[in-house]
């Protein structure tokens, strides 16, 4: 078994590193460096830190999705001002197991609802203002959206999370920071206790003006205490310290991934200066180089979520009805990010009716039922034999049988960290070894695509660590051609 230890025994770790691999000691989630390490010992050390069990679970979710509904969806807006007459909302089909079924035939495992967007429109019948379901006519103000999609969730043994925007433009209060607080605690406490577990809290981090011209100053550490008091299991994403923006909404994670990183969300000025000081952002390229390690004070297990819409709008809009993305795109979308040690969440949202449309269902069944394919057929014989690799070590594995593959998977065993800088696959093809693919991190997985090949058996290189690699699965496969989609790495001779 692992063992989890504190910063404070960082020093003596450290001077028992040559045996830190056969001990298992790991820092969970944060680690501050003393100030007496030199830089190689600080990169060492980066590969010990570990994700606490509800990131692991939640990146082994690996497809997740947004649902966009709200007053938005009959005005035609993407955001809304917050003077919406709430008569407006008023869904003629509301059908929260279509959602969930249509999900999860696709292969995703969580829905994040929009419980309130930026316009303030309630979707369940909260106590903390007249403008949501409650005053609109559907279900004669009886109606709880959130409920039933979470009701939705537990009878398809889907896992269930919600969106509350801190940013409310219908709320009088916005600007007089400590009575919005108080106002957004309560929303968030109504939220976690009423409906049953939460697995995922999704916090922007809009800001505005309110009624009084102030701009409005959230109470983050205030916010953090009711999710972790109310739902300890749950994950806080984007504006919390579990689960990190991407940096884009067009479904693009990095080349270079790492979930180990010294960027934190910007919720204090203690972070804020921190993050400036070595110039990073969400949208920085660079998270975790070496050359960023050695400025660092503190690192973070802080994964990637990439969210993209599979329309142009966020919310549903008739005219976009002939712009969903195509099947390429989607897998390319996918690739990018649950190939890049990501968790995708993408956007689907329902019409008017409170249904997905008939064409945002079949382009997830055509995504579903695609990736299913790609993944049916293992061509490795022995791939999931675990492998602790050093730097500059290779393994050859053998194919089951004379098949054409164009893509491979690696996956590290991120209990035990994030360690690998880079790597390389070769085929072995009319007896020399070919390039197919070549890459720098892995994380929890990384899958890479070439041309089609059909070697008799695979090599792959390590050659960069961060400490000894924890490999713990490799794969090779077969995804059918689809035209338009992204370029694959040709063969090259080695």
């Amino acid at each position: 078994m692992k063992k989890i230890i504190s910063s404070g025994m960082l020093l003596i770790a450290l001077l028992s590193a040559g045996c830190s691999q056969r001990a298992n000691t790991y820092f969970e989630k944060k680690l501050t460096f003393p100030g007496i390490l030199t830089s190689d010992q600080k990169v060492k050390l980066s590969a010990y830190i570990v994700p606490t069990q509800q990131q692991y679970e939640w990146q082994q979710l690996e497809l997740t999705a947004f649902i966009h509904f709200g007053i938005n969806t009959f005005t035609g807006r993407e955001w809304g001002d917050g003077t919406e007459d709430p008569a407006l909302f008023q869904p003629t089909d509301f059908n929260a197991e279509q959602w969930v079924t249509s999900l999860q035939q696709a292969g995703f495992k969580m829905i994040i609802l929009t419980a309130k967007h930026h316009d303030g429109f309630c979707l369940w019948p909260t106590q903390t203002t007249g403008h949501s379901v409650a005053a609109s006519p559907w279900r004669n103000g009886q109606g709880d959206i959130v409920r039933e999609v979470k009701e939705a969730c537990d009878k398809y043994n889907m896992k269930f999370g919600i969106y509350l925007s801190p940013w409310d433009r219908n709320a009088t209060s916005y600007g007089n920071s400590p009575k919005y607080n108080e106002l957004f605690v309560r929303q968030l406490t109504e939220l976690l206790t009423h409906y049953g577990e939460v697995h995922e809290v999704w916090f922007d981090g809009a800001n505005g003006e309110g009624p009084n011209g102030k701009v409005q100053q959230y109470d983050w550490s205030r916010f953090y205490h009711v999710v972790d008091s109310l739902q300890p299991n749950a994950v806080k994403a984007i504006m919390g310290d579990d689960v990190r923006w991407v940096g884009n909404e067009h479904g693009l994670g990095r080349q270079t991934e790492w979930s180990v990183t010294p960027l934190n969300p910007d919720i204090n000025e203690t972070i804020q200066s921190e993050n400036q000081r070595l110039k990073i952002s969400p949208t920085a390229e660079d998270l975790c180089s070496r050359e960023l390690i050695m400025e660092a004070k503190t690192l973070y297990w802080y994964p990637s979520e990439v969210d993209v819409s599979i329309r142009p709008g966020w919310f549903y809009h008739p005219e976009e009805d002939h712009q969903v993305k195509s099947l390429q795109q989607l897998v390319d979308i996918y690739f990018q990010s649950v190939g890049m040690n990501s968790v995708l969440l993408l956007n689907v949202p329902p019409d008017t009716r409170g249904r997905l449309h008939e064409t945002d269902v079949e382009r997830l069944r055509q995504f579903g039922s695609y990736i299913a394919t790609i993944f049916q057929n293992e061509q490795l014989a022995d791939g999931e034999i675990s492998w602790k690799a050093r730097s500059g070590t290779s393994r050859e594995f053998m194919m089951t049988a004379d098949e054409t593959i164009n893509t491979v998977l690696l996956q590290e065993e991120i209990q035990k960290g994030q360690r690998v800088e880079a790597f390389r696959v070769e085929g072995w093809i009319d007896n020399e070894w070919l390039l197919l693919a070549e890459g720098t991190t892995i994380g929890y997985k990384r899958l890479v695509r070439f041309e089609d090949a059909a070697p008799s058996k695979l090599r792959v290189t390590i050659t960069e660590t961060r400490d000894i690699a924890n490999i713990k699965k490799v794969g090779a496969y077969y995804a059918p051609s689809l035209e338009g989609g992204q370029q694959k790495e040709t063969l090259r001779k080695r």
